[in-house]
């Protein structure tokens, strides 16, 4: 019987571009004002080139160039990662390789003019306008109807007013769930919102969302405790509501709509801008509202009412 232990794990050594990733985070986190979620992406991206060159015996960054770059996105591809991500490692990968040759000493910029894939369009799952007025009427029937005590009460007038806000604003869920008390103009019905990159905007809303807002502010104190803050929306448990749980209320309000496979918070913005693109508003405006860098994302939505109107034509022009 051998008395030595458990073989040593084997040791992976880092990749090369491993030291450089602290620094890079703090790059996209402090000077860009990255979010959270893309400091982690745009690093796991370049850990992963750093993994590859390791493995495939590129052991310095300076001898990396474009074709050992698309060598590492072909491997990607061969894993069976979505479009969306190869495209997203390519914007990480240019992002990192301008941040090396302007603050690292790099020499040249292996990511200079390499392309990925062009992202698949996707047409955003839209909720019809009178639908979406059905499925907030309910919500406002929830919200006046009785209840077994005052926290169901409280939470029906918070789920209601989250849903007519977001489908009045177009704001992301995000945006509202980080929205504070102080935030909310309620003379003038505007909201001031924090977007990505810590922008700040101010949107209207109408008044259906104003009077469910009320309404939820005079319940609200039924579920805030200390640990809210100045929070707008609160959780079951006193503190500022969690993203996932309102995401939850969001999806299961969407689920009550007949003919739809719209779910998430994303619907409803995707629903208003396209209802307000279809009543006339103007592009420039709908962009300024969503909180677009370019008008270019906002132009999906164009597509979206013009397949609105394909459909109407085929169905009523006699020579369709």
């Amino acid at each position: 019987m051998s008395d030595r232990g458990p073989a040593p794990r084997e040791t992976v050594p880092p990749g090369p571009l491993e030291s450089y990733l602290p620094q890079f985070r703090a790059y996209l986190a402090l000077e860009r004002s990255r979010s959270e979620n893309t400091v982690r992406s745009y690093a796991a991206d370049v850990t992963d080139l750093s993994d590859w060159m390791r493995k495939n015996g590129v052991d310095s960054i300076d001898l990396l160039d474009r074709d050992a770059l698309r060598g590492w996105l072909a491997q990607r591809h061969q894993r069976g990662l979505a479009r969306s991500s190869v495209s997203r490692g390519i914007a990480a990968v240019h992002t990192f390789f301008r941040w090396a040759v302007d603050t690292q000493g790099l020499r040249h910029d292996p990511a200079a003019g390499l392309r990925g894939p062009r992202p698949a369009r996707h047409l955003p799952d839209v909720v019809g306008a009178s639908a979406l007025a059905t499925m907030l009427d309910d919500l406002a029937d929830a919200a006046f109807g009785e209840h077994e005590d005052e926290q169901s009460a409280a939470l029906a007038a918070r789920d209601w007013a989250l849903l007519e806000l977001l489908y009045a604003t177009g704001a992301r869920i995000s945006e509202l769930v980080g929205l504070d008390r102080a935030h909310v103009d309620e003379t003038n019905h505007v909201l001031t919102v924090t977007g990505k990159g810590d922008k700040q905007r101010r949107i209207p809303y109408g008044d259906t969302a104003g009077e469910a807002l009320a309404v939820w502010d005079r319940r609200r104190v039924v579920l805030a405790a200390p640990a809210a803050g100045d929070a707008v929306f609160v959780g079951a448990r006193g503190a500022r509501i969690d993203p996932r749980v309102a995401r939850r209320v969001v999806s299961t309000a969407l689920e009550t709509v007949p003919d739809s496979s719209a779910r998430g918070p994303h619907s409803l913005r995707h629903s208003a801008a396209t209802h307000l693109l279809d009543g006339g508003a103007d592009l420039r405006s709908v962009q300024e509202l969503l909180g677009h860098a370019t008008v270019a994302t906002t132009q999906i939505y164009t597509h979206v009412s013009v397949e609105r109107l394909k459909r109407a034509y085929s169905q009523a022009h006699p020579r369709a």
